[in-house]
C-alpha cells in the first residue's frame, strides 16, 4: 500500500498489463502511490505476464494467459480492497496529487452518481481525439455530463456499485464493455458521469492498432444487445449501429467483410449471461439524453 494520509478512504486500484511497457507501467503506479489524502491498496495484474520489478508497495498479480481486458481487470478487482475502486491502464499517468480525492468529492456530494470516467490528455503535448468525450454531442472537453458509455483506461466507482454491476463483461474480451458497465451503472438508479474538471494522462493512440478491432467491435455491438436490452429493442439498437457503421465504410469492402463477420458471430455464439435493463432505465436514459437504441 502507499503511505495515505491517515483516515483517507481506502481505494484499491487494479492496474492491468501485458508487460511490454515497463516505463509506463512503473510511471503510472508512482502516480497513484503520490496520492494524498487516501489508502490505496494496489494490484498490478498480468495479462499472460507474471508482474516483475514494481515499485515497492503495488502487488503483482500473474495470469497464466491473456484472458482479455474485462476479465483481467475482474481478476484484479477480486484482489483489492477498498470502498472506491480505480482502474488505470499501465500507459495511463495521474498528473494530481489529489485526483482520487478530487473524485471521491465528487461521489460524495452527488451520491446517485455511480461512475466516473475522467478528462484524458496525452501527457506531451494534451492532444486528446473527440472519441474521450463518451458523448454524442461531443462539446468542449471540460464540460461535464451524464453519460451512457465510458473510456476503460482510467475509470473510479464506489466499490458497492461496481460490485452490483456485476463487474466488467468477461466475454467481451476488448470493445464495448465500458458500455455495458455505464449501462449497467445506470440500471442501479445511479448516474454514469464524464469530468471534464478532472485530467488523466494517457497517450494518444488509435483504437484500430489492435488486430481484431473490426471483428470485436461488430461482435460486441451484437453481445450487448443481447445481454442488456430488452428483447423488442435488441435489434433497434443492432440495425442501428450496422446503418452507422455502412455509412462510415461503405468505401472500405475489406473493413466491412471483417466487420459483418463479427456480426455473424454476434447473433451465432453465446453471449454469456443477460442481465436485462429495466424500462424505467430505459427511460431514464431518454430523459437524460441518449435512450439506448442509439
Amino acid at each position: 500500500m502507499s503511505a495515505p494520509e491517515r483516515g483517507g478512504p481506502s481505494v484499491g486500484v487494479v492496474v492491468l498489463t501485458q508487460g511490454t511497457r515497463p516505463v509506463e507501467l512503473t510511471a503510472g503506479i508512482q502516480s497513484v502511490q503520490a496520492q494524498k489524502g487516501v489508502t490505496c491498496d494496489i494490484v498490478v495484474v498480468g495479462n499472460g505476464w507474471q508482474p516483475t520489478g514494481l515499485p515497492g508497495g503495488a502487488r503483482g498479480l500473474g495470469l497464466a494467459e491473456n484472458i482479455g481486458i474485462p476479465a483481467g481487470r475482474n481478476r484484479g478487482a477480486a484482489s483489492v480492497s477498498g470502498e472506491y475502486i480505480f482502474f488505470l491502464d499501465d500507459d495511463a499517468t495521474l498528473p494530481s496529487e489529489t485526483f482520487l480525492r478530487d473524485a471521491i468529492a465528487i461521489f460524495r456530494a452527488h451520491p446517485d452518481i455511480g461512475l466516473i470516467q475522467p478528462r484524458l490528455e496525452d501527457a506531451v503535448d494534451g492532444r486528446a481525439p473527440r472519441r474521450w468525450i463518451p458523448r454524442i454531442l461531443k462539446g468542449e472537453r471540460t464540460h461535464s455530463s451524464n453519460v451512457f458509455s465510458c473510456l476503460e483506461a482510467v475509470i473510479v466507482m464506489p466499490r458497492v456499485v461496481f460490485d452490483e454491476c456485476g463487474g466488467w463483461g468477461d466475454e467481451y474480451f476488448y470493445a464495448h464493455e465500458g458500455i455495458e458497465l455505464a449501462w449497467r451503472v445506470w440500471n442501479t438508479d445511479r448516474r454514469a458521469w464524464y469530468a471534464g474538471n478532472l485530467v488523466a494522462n494517457h497517450p494518444f493512440v488509435h483504437p484500430t492498432r489492435h488486430n481484431d478491432y473490426y471483428r470485436l467491435n461488430a461482435r460486441n455491438r451484437v453481445w450487448l444487445a443481447r445481454r442488456n436490452l430488452p428483447l423488442i429493442l435488441q435489434p433497434v439498437y443492432v440495425f442501428a449501429w450496422t446503418g452507422i457503421t455502412l455509412l462510415r465504410w461503405w468505401r472500405s469492402p475489406d473493413v466491412l467483410s471483417t466487420w459483418f463477420g463479427g456480426w455473424r458471430e454476434g447473433w451465432t455464439k453465446n453471449p454469456g449471461p443477460r442481465s436485462t435493463m429495466r424500462w424505467r432505465t430505459v427511460f431514464r436514459m431518454a430523459r437524460a439524453g441518449r435512450p439506448p437504441v442509439i
